[in-house]
């Protein structure tokens, strides 16, 4: 990366997305007197699950996921844009000459704008009909499917199920809140898990990350943004900051290495397994969020 020593690095824990990246594009550009360097270290690695993908295919090719009265399942839930990506593939792949009117009937949940965009993409006419990009995490999401899908199928006593598309790990936030039993029983909605995708932390990872914090280790102050759990082990050795037991040591008081996350999942997750609470939490998951997490932070720092 390049050695602009005027400039903060942020060293963000992702693959960049394509053709575009949006945490490129804010990050890059200078504004409201912060200049940032992004750098991208990509943590994950997926894998399609087949057995999942079969299961879903068959439901698409025998046309099970739509609003008639014997389906299947009515609608889907996607929290990933892996889901997401599993998913297109089997609808591209699937079509032909064909396309798949049973899919324009049934509502499409997604948890934020990534995944929301993800789902847009998708080559499907008439397009699908996605809701709750606005709820950014899953609690929010299924509050929200609890009174949307209840007003799709208001003539019905029982709402059919809802298929979710998910990988190996994942929370389980939705599917109970979906079902709780304290809910009444013309409000509750069962949920299939299908896992579509595995994850695991990239063997180079921990190498790759290590040599951009030597490039980098000159600046007066650093960001390290972190999206997800899987990972947060080797972030925190390459940090040096992991003492015995695997958790946090004491930590410098004055210190140029500061961890913003996501959202409240790894936020939460980093101070359960390791306790440690980093120092910004993105108030929403999104590129605008993190960036005023972390200028509100320098700013209130100085």
């Amino acid at each position: 990366m390049p050695g602009n020593s005027h400039q903060t690095p942020v060293l963000l824990l992702k693959t960049q997305s394509g053709p575009t990246d949006a945490y490129r594009e804010l990050f890059s550009t200078p504004r409201d007197g912060f200049d940032f360097e992004p750098t991208f270290v990509p943590v994950l690695q997926h894998q399609f699950e087949e057995a999942g993908l079969k299961t879903v295919r068959e439901l698409l090719r025998g046309r099970r996921i739509n609003r008639s009265q014997d389906a299947a399942f009515g609608g889907l839930i996607f929290t990933s844009q892996r889901a997401v990506e599993a998913f297109g593939k089997l609808v591209d792949g699937g079509q032909g000459d064909e396309s798949w009117p049973h899919l324009q009937d049934v509502p499409f949940y997604s948890v934020g704008p990534a995944t929301t965009r993800a789902l847009k993409a998708i080559h499907q006419s008439p397009p699908l009909q996605i809701f709750g990009e606005h709820t950014g995490n899953g609690d929010a999401l299924a509050h929200f499917i609890l009174e949307h899908y209840g007003e799709w199928y208001s003539d019905r006593p029982a709402k059919p199920p809802l298929l979710f598309l998910v990988g190996e790990q994942r929370r389980d936030i939705i599917p109970k809140t979906l079902t709780n039993l304290d809910l009444a029983a013309d409000k509750r909605i069962d949920v299939t898990e299908i896992v579509v995708y595995g994850t695991g932390v990239m063997e180079s990872f921990f190498m790759d990350f290590k040599e951009v914090l030597r490039q980098t280790s000159d600046r007066t102050i650093r960001w390290v943004v972190v999206f997800s759990p899987t990972g947060c082990d080797s972030m925190l050795r390459g940090l040096d900051m992991l003492g015995e037991g695997g958790q946090i040591g004491d930590l410098p008081h004055q210190r140029s290495t500061f961890i913003a996350t996501i959202g409240p999942t790894t936020r939460d997750y980093l101070k359960r397994t390791f306790g440690y609470e980093p120092d910004v939490c993105a108030e929403k998951p999104t590129p605008e969020g993190v960036w005023e997490g972390i200028t509100r932070f320098n700013v209130q720092s100085n």
